[in-house]
């Protein structure tokens, strides 16, 4: 499943399942939120965005319906487990 980390803002992690179109956002505050059904060109450009916030209220929020996330909020997936205890490959 396509993760993307960001560096700064308020949006820490976006992760996208393709087969599902189904995106989860990790925000700065530990809170998790997910989206369905997105299109993987919205995935994209999201990762691209200058402001990922920004383009998530302008293109995502009010256009596609919440789901329920598939991981805890607050929970790091196992990669980026993997990532903090032996230091990411950036």
């Amino acid at each position: 499943m396509p993760t993307h980390s960001f560096r700064s803002g308020r949006i820490r992690q976006a992760q996208y399942d393709p087969a599902m179109r189904h995106l989860e956002l990790l925000w700065d505050d530990k809170t998790l939120r997910a989206y369905q059904p997105v299109p993987e060109e919205v995935f994209r450009r999201l990762c691209q965005a200058p402001n990922p916030a920004t383009y998530w209220e302008d293109r995502i929020a009010e256009e596609y319906p919440s789901a329920r996330p598939r991981r805890a909020a607050g929970a790091p997936d196992a990669a980026q487990q993997f990532k903090d205890l032996f230091g990411g490959g950036d």
